[in-house]
């Protein structure tokens, strides 16, 4: 791994990033000089400067405290969203394509092919707005559109690998489907599900971010990248450091694991490294 990412500079970048952003998240509370939702009216849209390095909002926040709040809410939306859709998408995807017939025809043309013919993000939209914004709702909305794409990945990937020679002698020896499925099928499908799990974890990440900036996101004061990108767009012109500081994390963050996911695609299979 040492000389793989000696050897892919953005591989490597991404996981500096990464790893970055994730000190960040976990320790916000103490890199973060002020209180995210403290405001000094008298600093309000003052730029840059030794005492805020970032700036301050249209409040008065510290809009690095900000920052560095919101990559927590950034990580922890991402992380349960991808963990949640990787496991429903991979136990659906998988029994379906496993099991194959009628259960597999109901589970891919109809409720995969289904959620498909949405846009996710509109989807997203209808659900959040239909249920109210909140964390615990967000997600929920995030995962309803993000596990279809595992469940296709795993079904693709078990129909492939039941033919195999290992998992006919499995079955000749009498194991259990379920053992099979468990123990031979599953191990052998986890490099893509780990691919489109970090790719996954960018849009997670963008999603949150899109629906924060609609006002349908986290709510006030809880600092988000979006929702603050959305308090920056009125001050564009006066104030550009509001939109300039959330939008550079943001994209950073999503190329950092678009990086990653690269690098662990060609990391896993042999046939695409170099």
């Amino acid at each position: 791994m040492t000389e793989f990412l000696r050897a892919n500079k953005l591989a490597a970048a991404g996981l500096i990033i990464v790893g970055a952003l994730t000190i960040a998240a976990v320790f916000a509370p103490w890199l973060a000089p002020y209180d995210p939702a403290g405001q000094e009216l008298a600093d309000r849209l003052t730029g840059p400067s030794w005492k805020h390095p970032f700036g301050n909002d249209e409040l008065g926040r510290d809009i690095l405290s900000r920052v560095l709040y919101g990559s927590r809410v950034s990580m922890l939306v991402a992380t349960t969203v991808v963990l949640l859709s990787g496991v429903i998408g991979v136990l659906i995807g998988g029994l379906a394509g496993y099991l194959g017939g009628k259960v597999d025809t109901f589970i891919t043309a109809v409720v995969i092919n289904s959620l498909l013919a949405f846009p996710g993000i509109l989807l997203a939209i209808a659900l959040v707005a239909f249920l109210g914004p909140g964390l615990d709702r967000l997600i929920f909305a995030l995962v309803i559109i993000g596990w279809v794409g595992y469940a296709r990945l795993s079904r693709g990937q078990v129909l492939q690998i039941k033919t195999l020679e290992f998992v006919e002698a499995a079955r000749a020896l009498g194991a259990s489907g379920l053992r099979i499925f468990s123990y031979h099928i599953l191990p052998n499908i986890i490099q893509p599900i780990l691919v489109q799990a970090s790719i996954g974890m960018a849009a997670a990440i963008l999603a949150e971010a899109s629906l924060s900036f609609l006002g349908l996101g986290i709510p006030p004061p809880t600092p988000s990248w979006g929702a603050m990108l959305n308090d920056g767009r009125s001050h564009l012109f006066d104030a550009p450091h509001m939109v300039l500081f959330p939008s550079i994390a943001l994209v950073m963050t999503v190329l950092s694991f678009n990086f990653l996911g690269d690098a662990l695609r060609d990391w896993l299979d042999p046939k695409t490294s170099k």
